[in-house]
């Protein structure tokens, strides 16, 4: 107590009101960094959403782009499933494949374009000059259209 009797009472007022304005300070920073916490986790989703549904580019895309340039097609029908395992090989990629979809939507029937054409079996590959029947490995496809793989 003895440090008590040497101080004033306008410098015990002002302590207090140090202290006082401290508590403040500190409840200001306290909701400062709230709002930097909210701020970075709605940046943070933000950001999650953009690259989950930016469009992604595939190792494939300039292979899948000189097919169509050389003219490549390929006929096939949504319910097959050798035509489906074709597709995968070029995961996102297949989009830039010029496709000819020979199935007549809610039937098992062709479609006149590819009975004209002379598709029997699919997936079936035109090439200019030859036709292949079935499922091709990319490096068959490199090999026959001329476009290289990456």
């Amino acid at each position: 107590m003895s440090w008590y009797k040497n101080i004033s009472m306008s410098e015990l007022r002002r302590k207090r009101q140090e202290a006082n304005a401290t508590g403040e300070g500190a409840r200001t920073t306290r909701i400062g960094r709230k709002i930097l916490i909210a701020v970075l986790i709605v940046a943070a989703l933000a950001l999650t959403m953009y690259l989950v549904k930016r469009p992604r580019v595939s190792r494939l895309d300039a292979f899948a782009k000189c097919l169509a340039a050389r003219q490549v097609k390929m006929y096939g029908l949504y319910w097959c499933t050798h035509c489906e395992e074709q597709k995968e090989m070029f995961g996102s990629a297949f989009q830039y494949v010029p496709y000819i979809e020979c199935g007549a939507k809610g039937s098992h029937t062709e479609q006149p374009n590819c009975v004209q054409a002379g598709v029997k079996n699919f997936p079936t590959w035109q090439f200019a000059t030859e036709r292949h029947e079935g499922v091709l490995r990319l490096e068959s496809l490199s090999e026959k259209s001329g476009c290289s793989l990456p």
